[in-house]
């Protein structure tokens, strides 16, 4: 058969590849803890207060991968797996490169002028290949966190400004952003008001303001998505499912099998 004959047409409705970042107690392990029957790959230790399935903390990157291999291999329940967080693996990655060179530095690791990041890349790199693994084997959600970071950035066309990105090297940053099938940036509704002389930043919403997902990229933060979801929607897996089904044309309640499905 020719290669010709093998192309094929349409979406593929494939499980979703989603990063989440943000800062601190904004909501990132609960929108993964409400995916569909998920299990938590632990690498941060801040799981405590949620009940969820994790495997045991994982100290090294052995551990890591060692669950990952857990999940293709062994009869299961689990639908999705969740990394919390990808700063905490890098710190593991970095770790590694580190011992592996016998030095205390990743910037000196590999003979320095950034090799060591490079190396850490790689690890990444056999991560992502793990997961896409689930994914397609085992038809299972992939979550992957993070903390955020203020950073620099110059644009050619709107000058240099601060904007939000997941907490990572900018090596390890760029990979995990072109893998994933959405980046969304996890933060709470804000408004500044004038209060004499000075701007206020007070929340919109209850509490401390109405959390969201801010889907599309901007001077204010790191994201994107392949899936045309509103600029904004509410920090729940439900609303980023549902805009995930209306792109790949699911119904909002899918049946059992499929990867959106919050049936057991």
């Amino acid at each position: 058969m020719s290669l010709l004959a093998k192309v094929v047409t349409g979406k593929q409705a494939l499980p979703p590849r989603i990063t989440v970042y943000g800062s601190e107690g904004v909501g990132k392990s609960t929108f993964g803890n409400n995916a569909p029957t998920p299990v938590f790959i632990d690498v941060e230790g801040g799981l405590g207060e949620i009940d969820c399935a994790r495997f045991p903390l994982a100290k090294s990157s052995e551990d890591i991968f060692a669950a990952l291999a857990e999940l293709r291999t062994a009869e299961h329940p689990y639908r999705t797996v969740v990394i919390d967080t990808a700063d905490s693996v890098e710190r593991i990655f970095h770790a590694d490169v580190c011992k592996r060179y016998g030095c205390n530095s990743i910037e000196k690791a590999a003979g320095g002028y950034g090799k060591g990041y490079v190396e850490s890349a790689a690890m990444f790199e056999k991560l992502f290949a793990a997961l896409d693994v689930l994914r397609l084997e085992k038809g299972m959600v992939v979550i992957i966190l993070a903390h955020a970071k203020v950073e620099k950035f110059e644009d050619p066309e709107l000058g240099q400004f601060d904007r939000y990105s997941p907490r990572l090297h900018k090596t390890a940053c760029s990979l995990l952003k072109e893998w994933s099938d959405a980046v969304l940036f996890a933060t709470r509704r804000m408004r500044i008001e004038r209060d004499g002389d000075r701007n206020q930043v007070k929340p919109i919403g209850a509490g401390a303001g109405e959390r969201i997902l801010k889907t599309e990229g901007g001077p204010a933060c790191v994201a994107k998505n392949r899936y045309g979801m509103p600029p904004e929607i509410p920090l729940s897996w439900v609303a980023a499912r549902e805009a995930i089904a209306k792109s790949q044309k699911i119904a909002a309640t899918p049946v059992a099998n499929s990867p959106l499905s919050d049936a057991s």
